[in-house]
C-alpha cells in the first residue's frame, strides 16, 4: 500500500519559502493505477521524486507498506528504491554503450538476492517484444523500441511502485499507444502500484483512477 498523507514541499527562495506543493494525500493499493495530470510547472515531477524517494518532502509523510523511506540512512534508502521502485522517465536513460540486455540488468546489479536475474531480464525483454533486439544497442534501436527496453529496466527487480514521468511523451500516437497497452499489462502482470504523471488525457483514461493537480493542491477526478 502506498500511504501519501499531508505532503508538502517547499523551495528556499530570496523573498522566503516557494511552496510547490500543500497538503497533498492518497492512499494506492497493489493492482491500483492513477494518473496525474496538471498544467506545466504544477508540481508533478516533483510529487512524483517524493513518491519514489529521490526528493524528501517539506512535511508529510509516504509510506509504501508501511515503510517510510526518508526515515533510513543513505545506504538503506539506495537499497530500497532500488528493491522496491521501479521509474520510467520520458527520455528512456539507456546506457549507449550496453546492449538491451544489459540495459535491463542494470538495477540488478546491486541486488543482494539471488535468483535467475538474467532469466527474468530475458523473460520481460521477450514480454515487451524486443527478443530479436537483445543484444542490440539503444542506437540500433527505434524510439518506441529504447522506451519498451527502459520499461523492462523498471521491473526487473519486480518492485512494487512503478513510477512514470510522461512515459510517452517522446512517441509519435501509434507507438505511444502500443507503449502505453504493454506498460498497463505489465503492471497488471506484476500486481504492482503504477502511478502516471502525464500530459496525455488519452493515456490518463485508460487508468481506473486519475488525479488533478493545480493550486499546489491534488484532487481525485475518477476512481
Amino acid at each position: 500500500m502506498l500511504l501519501v498523507c499531508h505532503l508538502t514541499k517547499q523551495y528556499a527562495t530570496p523573498r522566503g519559502p516557494l511552496t510547490v506543493l500543500a497538503d497533498v494525500s492518497l492512499s494506492l493499493a497493489p493492482g491500483d493505477a492513477a494518473a496525474i495530470m496538471g498544467p506545466s510547472g504544477s508540481g508533478k515531477s516533483t510529487l512524483l521524486y517524493m513518491l519514489g524517494a529521490l526528493e524528501p518532502p517539506t512535511s508529510g509523510q509516504v509510506t509504501l507498506d508501511g515503510k517510510n523511506p526518508f526515515a533510513l540512512d543513505p545506504r538503506a534508502l539506495a537499497a530500497f528504491r532500488n528493491e522496491q521502485i521501479g521509474f520510467v522517465f520520458q527520455d528512456h536513460c539507456l546506457l549507449p554503450q550496453c546492449s538491451v540486455l544489459e540495459n535491463v540488468l542494470v538495477p540488478t546489479l546491486i541486488a543482494k538476492s539471488g535468483g535467475d536475474q538474467v532469466g527474468l531480464a530475458r523473460t520481460l525483454i521477450e514480454q515487451v517484444g524486443l527478443a530479436d533486439r537483445i543484444d542490440h544497442r539503444p542506437a540500433a534501436l527505434s524510439g518506441g523500441e529504447r522506451q519498451r527496453a527502459a520499461i523492462a529496466r523498471a521491473l526487473v527487480r519486480q518492485p512494487r511502485l512503478v513510477l512514470c514521468d510522461e512515459p510517452t511523451g517522446n512517441l509519435d500516437r501509434d507507438t505511444a499507444d502500443n507503449v502505453a497497452s504493454l506498460l498497463l499489462d505489465l503492471h497488471r502482470r506484476q500486481n504492482t502500484i503504477l502511478v502516471i504523471v502525464t500530459h496525455s488525457a488519452q493515456l490518463a483514461e485508460r487508468c481506473a483512477t486519475r488525479f488533478q493537480l493545480a493550486d499546489r493542491g491534488l484532487r481525485r477526478v475518477a476512481g
